[in-house]
């Protein structure tokens, strides 16, 4: 039963590539396949030794550390379900998925972390901490001084319908939803992200994102593991634009996946302080949020790499679609791509297909996609209708079958009947070279329904100011998609993996219009 499970796909290749490097901690030591399956299987046994059961829960929250892979690996090797957490999480939000997820146990770092530790205890779960010395130690478990042996594993079997991971969406709208991934899951989605880049053993990258969230998860780690590949993790334990392109260039890296922020701070550090080389990439690839076409030329120019817009959600595994590599055929700036290794459709509200270039809901269905909602009846009932699940996101398919997103149902901007996609506008203010950073939001207005603003972040250096904004907006966007009023800014507000959300964003600024109402009619 080990085929079409990820434990299965390791082991192979862990037979297959033996000697090959699968992590390197920069500058502190190299673990091959063959050594990180032999220290998964003993962290396996001594977590069966702890009294981890099959179907248990286990929340892990670890910076991007080799202790966090091992720990993973072994925990669904075991049968269990991984619930990766972020470590900035408060107690309260700590409380709330350590109980949401049903968690039987926490792991964490050698160094802990005291409020997901105090959130444990007040929920009676027990707590151990994982530490790895070097590459020739065993992982130890504080919580358990049992002697287990590899031996009391091999009888037990991971099958495809074992729920390996468990995550939550970045709740948009409401409450964060549960989503349970089998193995099957994991498994699918890493082969159609290996067959789509043609990932092999000859592939490095630098992992640049939160190993608990699906972007770095599923692209950075398990498909580089799972192609008999390798990865770096930083010695910081999380991405630093200072030792990235070191990283790269010392461990021969091939590509490497980010969010556009990343993409931004990488490239702002390559206008101001060039490297005095870059290694030979095969691309570049950006997902979980859209990225400006002018952002993309710019990578593009600077680091002479293909770079790859891709779609992924939590609930379908990470990867939906994606621009292929140059040799397949042409990347489309301002496109996601084509379908990866799933059925994708666009759907009116009716459940009906959509032609050529006509917008309506993405709907997709496959063996990566979540069975549902965990303990969400509601939730599921309208994500999936008409026998597909429903994204929530708007886009359309052109004559070459890419796709292309207008926006989230939610976030299109109505301002008196016009439908204003905010990815439109974001590409538009990314276009003026002294804007760094740009996010459009709809506002509530007493005239149109809807009114669009915009905040945006000026490069270094720069003087611009609103006024600049608006003359350039008027004369690149149509009349009604100008944004009334710009917000000048230094940071914008992100979810906890660095994601822009524009109903938190539009929130943050309209605060500050009424704190500055306020404290006008106060004087």
């Amino acid at each position: 039963m080990d085929t079409l499970t990820v434990t299965g796909l390791l082991k192979q290749v862990a037979r297959k590539f033996p000697s090959r490097r699968a992590i390197s901690v920069s500058g502190k030591f190299d673990l091959t396949h063959a050594r990180l399956h032999e220290l998964v299987e003993r962290a396996a046994s001594r977590l069966l030794a702890a009294g981890v059961k099959p179907g248990d829960v286990v929340a892990l929250t670890f910076p991007n550390s080799v202790e966090f892979i091992i720990m993973f690996l072994a925990v669904i090797r075991v049968g269990a379900t991984a619930a990766p957490l972020n470590t900035a999480y408060t107690l309260d939000e700590f409380e709330f998925y350590l109980s949401d997820s049903e968690s039987k146990l926490l792991l964490t770092s050698k160094e802990g972390n005291e409020p997901a530790q105090s959130a444990a205890a007040k929920l009676n779960i027990p707590h151990a901490k994982a530490t790895l010395a070097d590459a020739e130690s065993e992982v130890t478990l504080s919580l358990t001084q049992f002697e287990s042996s590899p031996d009391s594993l091999p009888e037990l079997l991971n099958n495809p319908s074992d729920v390996a991971l468990f995550l939550h969406t970045s709740g948009t709208t409401s409450r964060p939803k549960g989503v349970p991934l089998t193995q099957h899951n994991l498994y699918s989605s890493v082969q159609n992200i290996k067959s789509v880049y043609k990932l092999s053993e000859s592939d490095a990258t630098v992992i640049v994102l939160p190993l608990f969230h699906v972007h770095g998860l599923l692209a950075g780690l398990l498909s580089s593991l799972g192609a008999g590949a390798s990865v770096v993790l930083p010695a910081a334990g999380r991405f630093s634009a200072s030792t990235f392109w070191s990283d790269m260039n010392k461990y021969n890296a091939t590509w490497y996946t980010a969010v556009p922020t990343i993409h931004q701070i990488i490239l702002d550090r390559h206008l101001s302080s060039p490297e005095p080389n870059y290694p030979k990439l095969r691309f570049i690839r950006s997902c979980s949020a859209s990225l400006a076409p002018s952002i993309l030329a710019r990578l593009e120019e600077a680091f002479a790499a293909p770079v790859l817009e891709a779609y992924a959600m939590t609930e379908a595994t990470h990867l939906m679609a994606s621009n292929p590599l140059p040799e397949e055929g042409p990347h489309k700036a301002g496109s996601v791509g084509k379908p990866v290794g799933q059925e994708m459709a666009i759907l009116d509200e009716n459940g009906v297909k959509q032609g050529v270039n006509a917008n309506g809901e993405v709907c997709i269905r496959g063996p990566n996609v979540t069975k549902g909602y965990k303990n969400n009846l509601e939730a599921n009932k309208s994500a999936f209708l008409f026998g597909w699940f429903h994204t929530g996101d708007l886009g359309f398919f052109d004559s070459d079958g890419y796709l292309h997103l207008v926006g989230r149902i939610k976030e299109l901007i109505n301002r008196g009947g016009e439908k204003i996609s905010p990815i439109e506008v974001d590409a538009v203010l990314l276009s003026l070279p002294d804007i760094a950073q740009a996010v459009a939001f709809g506002v509530p207005d007493d005239k149109y329904g809807e009114e669009i603003n915009c905040a945006v972040i000026p490069r270094e250096g720069s003087n611009l100011d609103e006024a600049e904004v608006s003359r350039f907006c008027k004369k690149n966007l149509a009349f009604f998609k100008v944004p009334k009023k710009v917000f000048i800014t230094d940071s914008l507000p992100r979810t906890a993996t660095g994601k822009i959300q524009r109903r938190i964003v539009a929130e943050h600024f309209l605060a500050q219009i009424s704190t500055a109402k306020v404290s006008k009619l106060g004087a």
